[in-house]
C-alpha cells in the first residue's frame, strides 16, 4: 500500500472545491451560517434588557398641586416610568391596564397636597401589572426613596422647615394579577404560544417540502383542483393537530401549574384558532420557498428564533428599544402572548384587545397571499 492510495492532496482538493461550489449552490444554508450568528449579536447586545426603563404608565390625579407635579417628575426622573397617559376615571385606567398599554398607574389623591402641608401622612398608590414579575421589581424596589425625597424638595421650596415627610409618606404597591409575582403565571402561558409556532410552522413546511423531494407533489398538481382548494387541504389538517396541542396545553397549565383563568374561554379559542390558522398558512408558504426539507427547516429557525426574543417571551418588551419593538410587531407571536395573558391573567374582554386579534387577522390574509402567489402549477 504506497502513501498515495491513502492520501492524495489532488483527490483532496477535488473534494474540497466539490464541496465549496455546492455550498455556493445552497444559498439558504450559506445565508443562515452567516445571518445568524450576527443577528443574535445584534438581538443580545443591542435590543435584549433584563432592567427595562422607559416603561409606559399612566396617571390618575385627582389634584395638581405643587406636590403632585413633584411626585410625577421625579418618578420620570428615575427613567423607570414614562407618562403616556392621564386617565380620567378609575374605569379608564383599569382598561388601559388590562389591554397592555401601561405597565403602571401611578394614584395620587385629590387631598393629597393638604395631608402633605398637615404632614398627615399622605398616600400615593401605583399598582404594577405584574403579569412579568421582572418588568415590576425594578421600578418599584426605589419607589419609596425616590418619592420621599421628591417631596421634600417640594416642600424645601415652601417652608424654610421641612420636617420628616419622608419618613411619613405612604407609598402603597399594588402588583396587580399576580401579587405574589410567580413566575409560571407569565411562562406558561407565553409557552402555548411558542409550542404552537415552533411544530405549526415547523411540521407544515417539512411535510409539505417533503412531498415535493418525494415526487407525491406531482399527482396532487395533476388533479383538477384550484391553489386555494389545495392550500386548504393542505393546512386544515394541521390545524386540527394545533387544537389538540392547545387541550394538551390548556389543561396542563390549569391542573399541573395552576395558572389563574379569569377571561372568556370562547374569546380565548377563537383567537387561538386565528393565530394556528396563520402559523399554517406560514408553513405553507415556507414550503413554496424551500427546495429541501433542511431549507424548510432553516427558514423556520431563522423565524422562530428572532420572534422568541422580539416578542417579549424571553425579555421584557416594553424594556427593548423602540427599533427592537417596531421589529417584535411584526410577528404573530408578540401579538398572541398579549391575548393569551390578558385573557388568562386579567379577564380581558374583546375591546381590550381588539387592536391585536385585528393584527392576527391581517397576518392570515397576508400568508394566505404569499402562498397562493408562490403556489406552483408544475415543479420546474
Amino acid at each position: 500500500m504506497t502513501v498515495t492510495s491513502v492520501f492524495s492532496v489532488a483527490r483532496l482538493n477535488a473534494l474540497l472545491r466539490k464541496e465549496f461550489i455546492q455550498m455556493r449552490r445552497d444559498r439558504v444554508t450559506f445565508a443562515m451560517m452567516l445571518g445568524v450568528p450576527l443577528m443574535l449579536l445584534v438581538l443580545f447586545g443591542f435590543a435584549i434588557n433584563n432592567d427595562p426603563k422607559g416603561l409606559p404608565a399612566a396617571l390618575l390625579s385627582m389634584s395638581n398641586d405643587q406636590y403632585t407635579r413633584a411626585m410625577v417628575a421625579a418618578l420620570e426622573n428615575t427613567n423607570y416610568y414614562r407618562f403616556e397617559h392621564i386617565a380620567r376615571t378609575a374605569a379608564e385606567a383599569d382598561k388601559l391596564m388590562a389591554s397592555g398599554k401601561v405597565a403602571f398607574l401611578v394614584t395620587i389623591p385629590a387631598d393629597f397636597g393638604r395631608r402633605v402641608e398637615r404632614g398627615d401622612n399622605p398616600q400615593i398608590l401605583i399598582e404594577a401589572d405584574a403579569t412579568d414579575p421582572s418588568v415590576a421589581s425594578g421600578a418599584i424596589s426605589t419607589l419609596s426613596t425616590i418619592a420621599g425625597q421628591a417631596l421634600l424638595r417640594a416642600q424645601g421650596q415652601q417652608a424654610t422647615a421641612a420636617d420628616n415627610a419622608q419618613s411619613r409618606l405612604d407609598v402603597v404597591v399594588h402588583r396587580r394579577y399576580n401579587p405574589e409575582g410567580i413566575s409560571q403565571y407569565n411562562i406558561v402561558p407565553g409557552l402555548l404560544g411558542v409550542i404552537l409556532q415552533m411544530t405549526m410552522v415547523m411540521m407544515t413546511s417539512i411535510a409539505l417540502t417533503r412531498e415535493t423531494e418525494r415526487g407525491t407533489m406531482e399527482n396532487l398538481l395533476a388533479m383538477p383542483s384550484s391553489p386555494l382548494e389545495i392550500m386548504l387541504g393542505k393546512v386544515l389538517p394541521y390545524a386540527c393537530v394545533g387544537a389538540v396541542q392547545v387541550v394538551v396545553v390548556l389543561i396542563a397549565a390549569k391542573l399541573l401549574f395552576f395558572i389563574p383563568f379569569v377571561g372568556g374561554l370562547p374569546l380565548l379559542l377563537s383567537s387561538i384558532l386565528v393565530f394556528v390558522l396563520g402559523l399554517v398558512l406560514l408553513g405553507y408558504t415556507i414550503s413554496t420557498v424551500a427546495r429541501t426539507q433542511m431549507q424548510a427547516m432553516q427558514l423556520t429557525f431563522f423565524f422562530f428564533l428572532p420572534s422568541i426574543l422580539l416578542s417579549g417571551f424571553m425579555f421584557p418588551f416594553s424594556g427593548m428599544p423602540i427599533w427592537a419593538q417596531w421589529l417584535g410587531e411584526i410577528f404573530p407571536l408578540t401579538h398572541f402572548l398579549r391575548i393569551v395573558r390578558a385573557v388568562m391573567l386579567k379577564g380581558a374582554g374583546l375591546s381590550s384587545i381588539i387592536t391585536e386579534v385585528a393584527w392576527l387577522f391581517g397576518f392570515v390574509l397576508l400568508f394566505a397571499g404569499f402562498a397562493l402567489l408562490r403556489f406552483r402549477r408544475t415543479l420546474d
